[in-house]
Formats: C-alpha cells, sequence, structure tokens
C-alpha cells in the first residue's frame, strides 16, 4: 500500500526506527491495577486514578499494531486539550507525573460515547459513510439527504453516539438513549451541547493551524459532586479524524482520499490485506506504516500545541513510569502532611 508521505519532521525518522521494538505494550507496575482498556491501564491509587497510555493500537475492536511514542502522545496531547477547553467543561486531570501518565480524579462515566462528526467518512462497520453507503438514511434518530458523497462535509456536525458495551459498541439514537435509561434527559441534553461546543472549539483551533477536525468521540461522567465533567481523552489522533486542510478540496473532487494525520490508513491497510473483524490472527502491519503512524502523531502534537516533541527514554518504560509515579506520590504526602 503506497501513501503520500506527509511534510513531517523526517529527522524525528531515524529515532523512531531505532525505537520500534521499545513500545509499552504490557503495562507492569507496584500498583495496583485495576481495568486494562485497548489503550489505556487504570491503577487504583485510593483516592484517584492512574491512566497509563500505552503505545497500543487499537482498531476494528482489537489491537493491530504498537507505534513507537504513540503513548507519549495520545497523554500529551489530551493535557493540552483538556486544559485549553477548561472554559467549557471541567476535565479529570489532577496531574501528568510522567509523559504517559495522568492522574485523574475518580468519577461515574456514562456509559454512551459521544461521536461528532463534521463530514461523512470512514471506513469501519459503524462509521457514517459505511452506513450510508449501505443505503441507510436514517442513523441514530437522523435523517441523512440522498445524495451524500465520500468525505464531502455535512451542513452541521451531528453527534451518533454509541453504547459502550463489552463486546461491540451500539449506534443509539438520543430517544433510546433516554427510554433505555442509559442516561437521563437532563444528563443527555446537557453532556451533548457540551460535546457540539467542544467540538466547534476543535475544529476552530484545527483549522488555525491548517488541519481539519472531522470527527471525534467524548467520554463524559459524574464527578464526587455529580458535575458533568469531562474524562479519557480528549481531540487525540486516537478518537478524532484529523485532514490537511490545504488542498483538501482539490483532493476530493479528484476523487483522491484527504491527507489524513490518524490512523485511518493503518485501517484501509488491514481492511485490504485481510478480515479485521473475523480473521482470528491478523498479518503484522508494515514496518513503514508504523513508523509513517509515529511520524503523523507527532506532527499532530506539534501542529496543534505549537511545542517542540521531546524524545523521553523510552528503553524501560514501565521503570520510567514507576519511579515518576513514586515520586509524584511521595511530594503529594509530602505537600499534604
Amino acid at each position: 500500500m503506497k501513501i503520500d508521505e506527509l511534510d513531517t519532521n523526517h529527522e524525528y525518522k531515524q529515532e523512531i526506527e531505532n525505537n520500534i521494538e521499545n513500545c509499552l505494550t504490557t503495562t507492569k507496575l507496584d500498583f495496583s491495577s485495576e481495568y486494562q482498556g485497548k489503550v489505556r491501564d487504570r491503577f487504583n491509587l485510593g483516592d484517584s486514578f492512574a491512566f497509563v497510555t500505552t503505545d497500543r493500537q487499537s482498531a476494528f475492536d482489537r489491537i493491530l499494531a504498537a507505534i513507537p511514542f504513540k503513548g507519549q502522545v495520545l497523554n500529551q496531547t489530551a493535557e493540552w486539550w483538556f486544559m485549553k477547553t477548561n472554559h467549557i467543561i471541567e476535565n479529570h486531570i489532577l496531574a501528568v507525573p510522567d509523559p504517559n501518565v495522568t492522574i485523574a480524579m475518580k468519577a461515574t462515566p456514562f456509559p454512551i460515547e459521544f461521536v461528532v462528526r463534521g463530514y461523512i467518512t470512514g471506513t469501519s462497520n459503524t462509521s457514517l459513510w459505511t452506513q450510508y453507503q449501505d443505503g441507510k438514511r436514517k442513523y441514530c434518530g437522523i435523517n441523512f439527504p440522498d445524495g451524500l458523497t465520500k468525505n464531502s462535509r455535512l451542513k452541521q456536525p451531528v453527534i451518533t453516539p454509541t453504547t459502550k458495551e463489552e463486546k461491540h459498541d451500539r449506534p443509539i439514537s438520543p430517544k433510546e438513549i433516554i427510554e433505555e435509561k442509559w442516561m437521563s434527559k437532563e444528563h443527555w441534553e446537557i453532556a451533548s451541547e457540551k460535546a457540539l461546543q467542544l467540538f466547534k472549539f476543535g475544529q476552530l483551533t484545527a483549522s488555525e493551524n491548517g488541519l481539519v477536525l472531522v470527527d471525534t468521540k467524548y467520554e463524559m461522567g459524574l464527578n464526587e459532586n455529580g458535575n458533568i465533567i469531562a474524562l479519557d481523552e480528549l481531540h487525540t489522533p486516537d478518537s478524532s479524524r484529523y485532514w490537511i486542510d490545504e488542498g483538501l478540496e482539490k483532493r476530493i473532487s479528484n476523487g483522491l482520499e484527504p491527507q489524513n494525520i490518524d490512523k485511518e490508513f493503518l485501517r484501509i491497510w488491514f481492511k485490504n490485506n485481510c478480515n479485521p473483524y473475523d480473521d482470528k490472527t491478523l498479518p503484522s502491519a508494515p514496518r513503514e506504516l508504523v513508523v509513517e503512524l509515529s511520524l503523523r502523531y507527532i506532527f499532530l502534537y506539534e501542529k496543534i500545541t505549537g511545542r517542540k516533541f521531546v524524545f523521553e527514554n523510552c528503553e524501560n518504560i514501565n521503570g520510567r513510569i514507576d519511579e515518576n509515579l513514586r515520586f509524584y506520590l511521595n511530594s503529594t504526602k509530602t505537600t499534604t502532611s
């Protein structure tokens, strides 16, 4: 599969290749492990959680590959966005003691993912384009007109929620969310409005930096005071789809895929080379695609935040995290005593 190389920092390429075997795929810490997600592992610190963002790359409800420095990019990108959106909604971040770790307040998550879309696109079974191409014109309670084409912009952003279930997420309408008691009407109305506000802010910020925020997912929940807060991650290349703005319309009009910074090209490779939903064993992701995805994640971090990416020591990531966590906890005890 040939993909267009982005104008990324190619001097980073050697650093990534040197560390392609040093990815954080299994978290081994001397703390109480509570939950292992597709990408994030959660540890119970008593009055808070430590979320460790790994380098595992997920799609199609399974792990596809390990991407060097990905966990660091996701964690630090999310931190930046959370800080920038505090005026819209409170979030769960308490501290970031390590490039891969977020200390977060405990909260009760809503069992719903708030998926906001500004374009009709995607390759997964639940993507809006896949559903539309299969003939569906009503999706998550929203009526879509005939004549839409792949990668075209919607008249306005829409929310297509999904349930958070053990096997597969299920698309659901706001009416069903309330009737099936996934959320109260009040909580849904507040959270969905916050999701649209976050997306609007994200699109504006991305546009100012030459990018297009295409779609994303938000997770929210209730803190100990019963207030709705943002959880998990925010506008990262794992939870969001980003395109390069320059030349976008020309590429789409010529029938070409947009230049993307997210994991879409890796999804496409697996769709073209296996059945990622049903095959028991998947082929290994090509080395060049792994390196390219790492480059794109770092490119996005620098493009959005305006900061230069700092390559942290990843020869023993678990050891580094353990040391930084202990230092954070000791300093917290000293401050409070």
